[in-house]
């Protein structure tokens, strides 16, 4: 059975094996970043995260209409590299006293979210239109939507304001 919880033997297996994988991987973002918003100090950065965070709400949402769609059992497997990019910034973060240096690390540390969950919905899509659940590619590209434009977002916010301040 290898690391996954339950053996992956078809296309359709490895779908739903993804789908659970984000689950998870968007309610640990749930639980991150109220803390991110609480040690940003750049207001927009701030916003930015906090609007996010009410898009990370529904994207948790929308997943749970996807397994209902698929007659799917809602829940989530373990992401090992959500975990693992949470875990980096949590240390990074606590090595930072400047507020300035903190944003940017903050925002770099959210892009490597953004760009986890654009690559996993991406391809979500990609074996939805595969499998033939078109039910469900709309809510899933409703979601890459939004990720692609926290990260643009979040880089907008960096070039402008936190990475200046922090030179």
């Amino acid at each position: 059975m290898g690391l996954f919880t339950t053996p992956i033997k078809t296309l359709d297996d490895l779908f739903v094996h993804t789908l659970q994988d984000i689950y998870y991987a968007e309610q640990q973002i749930t639980k991150t970043l109220p803390t991110m918003i609480e040690k940003a100090q750049n207001l927009e950065l701030r916003e930015a995260f906090t609007l996010h965070l009410q898009e990370t709400k529904q994207h948790v949402a929308r997943l749970e209409d996807v397994f209902a769609a698929l007659k799917q059992e809602k829940k989530g497997v373990t992401c090992e590299a959500i975990d693992g990019i949470i875990k980096e910034a949590k240390q990074v973060l606590s090595d930072i006293a400047d507020p300035h240096v903190r944003d940017v690390a903050l925002a770099t540390s959210a892009q490597a979210v953004e760009h986890y969950e654009i690559a996993r919905y991406g391809s979500l899509i990609a074996l939805a239109h595969q499998l033939g659940h078109q039910n469900v590619v709309k809510l899933l590209q409703a979601t890459l939507d939004e990720e692609k434009a926290a990260d643009r977002k979040l880089t907008q916010v960096a070039e402008t304001q936190v990475n200046k301040k922090a030179a």
